[in-house]
């Protein structure tokens, strides 16, 4: 055992020449044609390589490294964030791994079967494309990945990983979920598994809010400082400790009705009526005109104010992101056979009719079945993890998730391969006001090798890059708690500590809890250029 608790495995020297795997036959490999385009050595970085591109039909490109002097047989394949089309190997949060470092790894990634823009518009009369990008991208390329490995080094992975971010996570999930036998472990960080939701209701809900019956915004990007200071004046001290970072928003129950300007105050020091509504409608999440909930309670975590400029515009006519995000999704992707380019966001009506009707037609894509069974059978180890001040995916989406999985597979079957780890005050896949550094790729290999069950990871923010603050995160419910000694921006200062209460099942309550459950997965052909998926489901009925 290494001293990171890795498995000890000797080093393998390649057996082929790097450019001999153009040559390779894998016509056995996939239930597709396969085409190797290239293989060259790569000389950048920690050590040299057999970079090799490839196509699985109709359009996968895939791009793997292979070790040219040492290879320590194991394989890591990374997934890709947005609506993907680029073929890029990205480690994100795994890339201090020590392994990884050293470039003793092989590795791959796939664009997810199309080439195409961000905006959706590639999957237009494109069905294959849509069920490569769903799951099948990420599978045909681990498939061929490790028959090109084998035959490269004469033999096969001892242990296969992956790790991905946002669509990366979701990815990472349609593995368990769908593949259950292609990874031993693998990392799912900030997971867009509920796909449908989040690039509908989620993103266009974060505008629309926030707009007045003419169209104008009503609260701007510079106000977000002001807010984000009173949350912490509120809450920053509740978990013992006054340094910027609340180390589980949930128990912070701030009011923005305590911004609204009093009678002749500077306007730049607070916020009017209508302003701090949007605020609590910001945080609160996407209803119908009946106060149902169409997407998880608590859309947006107190603390995450600063980074809420992806959906908060700087200045009145400014298109934001959210809006992108969500007329690239609802054109090309939400409704099954039924693509609209024209259409706006202002379109999609925040209704249940229009709520089911939407998940519905799209659930191929999301990936919320928790029976991870066959996962569990196969060895599998998952690791979970989500940044608290995320702007993108609500961490409510991953919690519900993992809460699912305890309750269908049993909480203490779940805990001998499932860890959720919530990192205080990190946004999107990293940054944030909280330590945004760290490696989850290691504990899952310590664990699916020897068995070493994660504990603490130490997250670090960095300056220069040094390291000026660290802080241990521990595997969900358990805090980190100041231990009373030493600088508090030390993680040797820091102990886990078991909150009394957490939320639990009972806290998700909303329009699609039932999402969550075994069942709900469907499975893609493309026939005479339309999506036939199977089952059709009728039990998620268009409930007023």
């Amino acid at each position: 055992m290494t001293a990171q608790g890795l498995a000890d495995l000797p080093a393998v020297t390649p057996v082929l020449n790097c450019t001999e795997v153009t040559g390779l036959d894998l016509s056995d490999v996939t239930d597709a044609p396969v085409t190797i385009s290239s293989a060259k050595i790569v000389t950048t970085g920690a050590a040299p390589y057999c970079e090799v591109r490839g196509t699985v039909t109709p359009a996968n490109t895939v791009v793997i490294r292979l070790p040219v002097n040492a290879w320590t047989q194991r394989y890591v394949q990374t997934g890709c964030g947005g609506l993907c089309g680029s073929a890029t190997i990205n480690y994100g949060q795994a890339s201090t791994c020590p392994v990884i470092n050293d470039g003793t790894v092989a590795s791959a990634t796939t664009d997810m079967g199309h080439q195409g823009q961000n905006d959706g518009s590639w999957a237009l009369n494109n069905p294959q494309a849509q069920i490569d990008f769903a799951y099948r991208g990420v599978h045909v390329t681990a498939q061929v990945a490790k028959a090109v490995i084998t035959r490269f080094y004469g033999k096969r992975p001892a242990y296969s990983y992956f790790t991905g971010c946002s669509d990366g996570g979701r990815e990472a999930l349609m593995e368990a979920q769908r593949y259950p036998d292609d990874f031993d472990g693998i990392a799912a960080g900030a997971p867009a598994n509920n796909m449908v939701v989040q690039n509908t209701f989620h993103h266009a809900w974060n505008v629309t809010t926030n707009k007045d019956d003419n169209g104008a915004y009503i609260l701007l990007a510079d106000q977000l400082p002001l807010i984000h200071r009173a949350v912490l004046d509120a809450c920053d001290a509740l978990d013992g400790l006054q340094d910027g970072i609340l180390d589980d928003p949930r128990r912070c129950d701030f009011d923005p009705g305590t911004l609204v300007c009093a009678t002749g105050q500077d306007p730049s020091t607070c916020l009017t009526k209508a302003q701090a509504a949007v605020v609590r409608r910001l945080h609160d999440g996407a209803t119908d005109a009946k106060g149902r909930r169409l997407e998880l309670p608590i859309s947006h975590e107190w603390g995450s104010e600063l980074e809420w400029t992806l959906f908060v515009p700087k200045a009145q006519g400014e298109k934001v992101a959210s809006e992108n995000f969500v007329t690239s999704f609802t054109r090309y992707l939400a409704y099954t056979n039924a693509p609209d380019p024209e259409l706006q966001l202002s379109d999609l009506d925040f209704t249940a009719r229009s709520f089911w009707r939407t998940v519905q037609s799209s659930s191929y894509l999301a990936a919320l079945d928790p029976d991870l069974g066959a996962f569990a059978k196969s060895g599998g180890k998952l690791l979970l993890w989500h940044g608290w001040n995320d702007q993108h995916i609500s961490p409510q989406g991953t919690l519900a998730y993992y809460d699912a999985v305890r309750r269908t597979m049993g909480a203490k079957t779940a805990d001998r391969f499932a860890k959720l780890y919530m990192f205080p005050g990190v946004a999107h896949c990293g940054g944030g006001e909280g330590p945004n550094t760290f490696d989850v790729l290691t504990p899952v290999m310590a664990w699916a090798e020897t068995a070493t069950a994660p504990g603490r990871i130490i997250a670090g923010a960095l300056t220069d890059g040094t390291v000026t603050r660290s802080r241990p995160v521990y595997p969900y419910p358990r805090v980190a708690r100041y231990d009373g000694t030493g600088s508090i921006d030390d993680a040797a200062n820091f102990r886990p500590y078991t909150p009394r209460t957490h939320a639990d099942a009972n806290a998700y309550d909303w329009l699609g809890k039932d999402l969550y459950s075994h069942g709900y997965q469907t499975s893609c052909k493309a026939v005479d250029g339309k999506l036939v998926c199977r089952p059709t489901r009728t039990w998620l009925t268009e409930r007023e």
